[in-house]
Formats: C-alpha cells, sequence, structure tokens
C-alpha cells in the first residue's frame, strides 16, 4: 500500500517494510506464542495490501482553509490531517473525499461537525455518520438529504442525545462462503468485522474445523450478529447461539430469516450467564420455551473481547469435545489454553491478519478433547 501518510499517522504503524515480511513476523509471533500447546504448521491468512478496512473513524478538523479529516499522530500528541487513506474499502474511498468537499461549501453541514464514521460492504452500500456539538434541525435535514442523493449513501446524523436516520441505519453485506453467499445486515456503531476478505477466510477456515473435528450440536458463545453461526449452521442439527449486545440479537434474528436458516435459536445472554444456566445454578426468563437438555453440545465457538474467557466460561468449554476458539487477542488465548491444555489438544491454528500495517493480530486455533 503507497500511503503519503506512512509515518506519521498513527493508524499504520507498521510501514517500513513491505507487506509479506510484516505478515512473516506476526504468524512467527504467534508461533512463540501458541508453541507451549502447539507444535504444527500455522496458516496464515493474508489481508489485501490496500482497500481493505470496511469501518474507518475520522476526527473533523477545522482551520481557515476548511474542514480536514485527521487521525491521530504515530506519537499520539498531536493530529495529521489526511491527503488520502488508501486502506478503507473502495466505496468508502469513493465518498470520503466528495463528502469534505460538500462540508467544505456548506456552512449547515460543517458547522461543529467533530467527527465522521464509515460503514461500508464489498456490495458497495456504503452509511455515513457525521457527528456534531450542535442540535441538529430540519435545515440540517434536508442538507443531508441532497447529500446522501448525491454520494449514494445512507446518512445519519448524532448529536447529543439525538439521533437523525434519513432512510436506514445499515449495510447489507453479501460473503461467499464455500458454494453459499450468505447475506449479513451490520448496523451502525455496532460490532462487525472490520475486514471483509478476510472475515470471509476466517468464516471459511472455521467452517472446515467444524466440517472436520465437529461432533453433536453446535453451541456459540459471542455470536454477534451471526457471522459464523450462520455458515456453520448447515453442518449440525441444531444451534444455540449467545450474545448480549440488543441490536446484534435484532440482527442476528434479521440475519436467521434473510438468509432462511431454521435451525438456530439466538438467546440475549453474557457467557456466564448461559455457563450458569447449562449448569443448572439459575433460571432465565430469556430461556422460556428454549430445552436445553434436548440439545447434544459438543461443539462450541468462541469469539470473546480482547479480555479473553473468564474462568466460569473456560471452566464450561473445558467440557466440549471440540472447541474453536477465534481470538482477536493471542496473549489472552495463549493464557486460557493454560488451562484449557488440561483437556485438550491444538489440532490447528491459523493467523487472520485483519490489521494489516499494525501489529494487532487475530489467530484461530482448534481444540479436540484428550482422550480418557
Amino acid at each position: 500500500m503507497e500511503c503519503p501518510h506512512f509515518g506519521s499517522c498513527g493508524s499504520c504503524s507498521l510501514f517500513a517494510r513491505r507487506y509479506p515480511a510484516q505478515l512473516a513476523e506476526k504468524t512467527a509471533r504467534l508461533s512463540a506464542l501458541l508453541a507451549p500447546f502447539y507444535s504444527g504448521a500455522i496458516t496464515p491468512f493474508p489481508s489485501p495490501t490496500a482497500n481493505y478496512r470496511a469501518r474507518a473513524e475520522y476526527k473533523i478538523y477545522h482551520d481557515e482553509t476548511g474542514a480536514h479529516y485527521a487521525m491521530r499522530h504515530l506519537d499520539k500528541k498531536r493530529f495529521v490531517t489526511l491527503q488520502r487513506c488508501p486502506m478503507v474499502l473502495k466505496p468508502i474511498e469513493a465518498r470520503m473525499w466528495p463528502l469534505l468537499e460538500e462540508v467544505n461549501s456548506d456552512e449547515t453541514l460543517s458547522s461543529r461537525l467533530f467527527g465522521v464514521e464509515f460503514l461500508s460492504a464489498t456490495t458497495g452500500e456504503t452509511l455515513i455518520t457525521m457527528l456534531y456539538h450542535r442540535p441538529l434541525d430540519e435545515r440540517w435535514q434536508r442538507r443531508a438529504d441532497t447529500l446522501a442523493e448525491k454520494l449514494d449513501a445512507q446518512i445519519i446524523g448524532r448529536s447529543r442525545k439525538q439521533k437523525v436516520v434519513l432512510e436506514k441505519e445499515y449495510v447489507t453485506e453479501k460473503l461467499l462462503i464455500g458454494q453459499r453467499e450468505w447475506i449479513y445486515r451490520h448496523y451502525e456503531q455496532s460490532f462487525t468485522q472490520p475486514n471483509p476478505f478476510v472475515n470471509r477466510a476466517m468464516i471459511g477456515w472455521a467452517a472446515k474445523a467444524a466440517e472436520r473435528f465437529g461432533r453433536g450440536d453446535f453451541c456459540e458463545l459471542y455470536a454477534g450478529s451471526g457471522n459464523f453461526t450462520l455458515p456453520l449452521s448447515p453442518l449440525f442439527d441444531k444451534v444455540i447461539a449467545t450474545e448480549i449486545s440488543k441490536r446484534s440479537i435484532q440482527a442476528a434474528h434479521e440475519n436467521l430469516l434473510q438468509n432462511g436458516v431454521g435451525n438456530v435459536t439466538f438467546v440475549r445472554m453474557s457467557s456466564e450467564e448461559f455457563t450458569q444456566a447449562l449448569e443448572g445454578r439459575r433460571a432465565f426468563r430469556r430461556l422460556a420455551g428454549v430445552d436445553l437438555r434436548s440439545y447434544d453440545l459438543q461443539t462450541v465457538l468462541v469469539d470473546p473481547p480482547r479480555a479473553g474467557l473468564d474462568e466460569d466460561t473456560r471452566r464450561l468449554i473445558s467440557r466440549f469435545e471440540t472447541v474453536i476458539y477465534i481470538s482477536c487477542n493471542p496473549e489472552t488465548l495463549a493464557r486460557d489454553l493454560e488451562e484449557l491444555n488440561q483437556t485438550h489438544v491444538v489440532a490447528d491454528a491459523a493467523l487472520f491478519d485483519q490489521f494489516a500495517y499494525t501489529p494487532h493480530m487475530e489467530a484461530g486455533v482448534v481444540l479436540v478433547k484428550k482422550e480418557g
């Protein structure tokens, strides 16, 4: 990726070495972290080297020449105003500069604007959230309606205790996994995977792992809006998936309908609460009508936050025959494997480079229960 801001913009802190060397270095780092538990090869899944980010957030910096996109400097003490940002998906790149031109030519759009967030999909659909330090009135909405038409984008305005949705607040993503295309609604300010190309590879890897090692019925914790749940569901008779976010659960149910999936039950629960329910320590109204005893749960997928798994969840998944662990923080993955290694062996491992040109790594491991 050629970018004029390498060496100053804090978004891409790895810029001095070419991408293949960066990927090799990350693979070696992950291999060292997993060495106490796994001696096999780690499969790296690379990112495209440009136009790979489906989400982007920019500060808006105002000076005498107008409004500018800005990112935190590498020194974390100042900001860099941008002339280009080649890491974002092409639908974002095609709209972000015309948007800035419109903002700079219209006082209603530019006044007290302090940030812009983009969410896009490989389908080309793009949602733009404009953040303000002032109330948004009908005049702003008229200008924003015209802007949305010019940019062929969805626009949302936000200010303190105010949210203005002009048409809809999501984009539709379509991912080909194996031989089937899966449809997802990605909502504004909800968690979505940032790199759709690596995400597609990650889902495909998890599906192959489930097909090869999976047994019984399938359980997923931290399911989000069904990113993994839907493509893995045809491999099992019954699926139960948990997620704590109300918006993600809403999107998950909509995604079930869009994809015609009928064997998945989504439940709004934390992993800790689901552990308590499975162990019979607590009853939940949110599980009314769900007979957990009817599930032969032997395969589980977890995709926890950076903090990794809590003690109760580690104890719970140690009972499953097969564990597919997707991690956005290999350090906490290695910590969790110290305990899980007592009951399971690591049968496969992969590196998913969702954040090219940064030190950040995502990893996946498959754990299979030890015999006896």
